[in-house]
């Protein structure tokens, strides 16, 4: 039995918690994928996964055994794309390329910049993945993530800011000519208020205004009357006139320069977040993704281009 095969079998099974979509990740059939971890299982005299006909899960023994596991994995992974390198030496950016990020922020201006920089180096097989959950890069094999807020405190993990990250709040005209303009943070108990799931405060929306002694900080814990975990689908039900919207300036910014949204509280902040590419801090980032990430530092700094539209329009100070 080739064990680091064998180890890289184990790594998929427990990532997808099935052998069969593990083997279809990995080429392989689903008898082999379980051959294998059986003749593993023998070789370390350990049970490792608990099978039932839904779902596979580790075991205490199998917990144990994944760290070590990974790391081991890893490790010859970069040893095999050092070589892959060295070989392609000459020959420019090449192979694939595995990003994630968030629905909202990948659909409205990842997807583009990607296929940009993809048109600029042909022989990169970029494979984009648009999810609102928290992945972890490294146990679901992304080369880099992009994160809106949210950056883990995690030592296995190097960050690098895109962008500055603006939150605003908006509504329609319809829903405010309705139900009234709030004039204080507090008001919005009396509103309807459409909120992400993924703050990472829940339902405590954060406010302040003035500096120094005159600097005053406000935090009103929200009914939510609508929630979601995409930012899109809570634009819809704002111009929908659903109620009053959490959201950010890169997915805004179209609705509020043509008047679909208007901004609400605006003598208020928000707090800021960032943009942030994430890769393993195990290894240095390839090549390949060092260029994706100081295009994409070109592409938003140092004022992104939805703030510079909005900037332009008069609504930064």
């Amino acid at each position: 039995m080739d064990q680091l095969k064998a180890m890289e079998i184990f790594v998929e099974v427990a990532r997808q918690r099935s052998f069969t979509v593990a083997g279809q990740r990995l080429g392989l059939t689903r008898a082999m994928v379980s051959k294998t971890i059986m003749q593993l299982e023998e070789r370390l005299n350990a049970r490792l996964l608990h099978r039932s006909t839904r779902e596979v899960s580790l075991t205490d023994a199998g917990r144990a055994y994944l760290a070590p596991c990974m790391a081991t994995v890893v490790q010859a992974q970069e040893a095999a794309r050092m070589v892959a390198h060295v070989a392609q030496a000459g020959a420019g950016l090449a192979g694939p390329l595995r990003i994630q990020a968030p629905s909202s922020f990948g659909s409205a201006w990842l997807a583009d910049a990607v296929a940009r920089f993809s048109l600029l180096h042909p022989q990169v097989q970029a494979e984009l993945f648009v999810d609102d959950a928290l992945l972890d890069p490294i146990r679901h094999g992304f080369d880099l993530t992009i994160r809106v807020g949210g950056i883990p405190d995690s030592s296995a993990l190097a960050m690098r800011p895109l962008a500055p990250c603006r939150a605003v709040l908006c509504a329609s005209p319809a829903y405010l000519a309705q139900w009234g303009v709030p004039q204080v943070p507090q008001d919005l108990l009396q509103h309807q208020c459409l909120h992400f799931s993924h703050l990472t405060d829940g339902t405590n929306w954060h406010f302040l205004r003035g500096a120094g002694e005159q600097r005053e900080e406000v935090s009103v814990r929200v009914q939510a009357g609508f929630t979601a975990n995409n930012g899109l689908v809570l634009h819809q039900a704002a111009q929908r006139g659903l109620g009053i919207v959490y959201s950010t300036t890169f997915l805004a910014w179209r609705n509020l320069l043509d008047g679909s949204l208007v901004p609400v509280l605006s003598g208020w902040e928000l707090p800021l977040n960032h943009l942030s590419a994430l890769y393993p801090a195990s290894r240095q980032p390839s090549p390949k993704v060092r260029a994706l990430i100081d295009f994409l530092v070109a592409e938003y700094q140092p004022v992104p281009p939805w703030d510079r539209e909005l900037a332009a329009a008069g609504f930064f100070n």
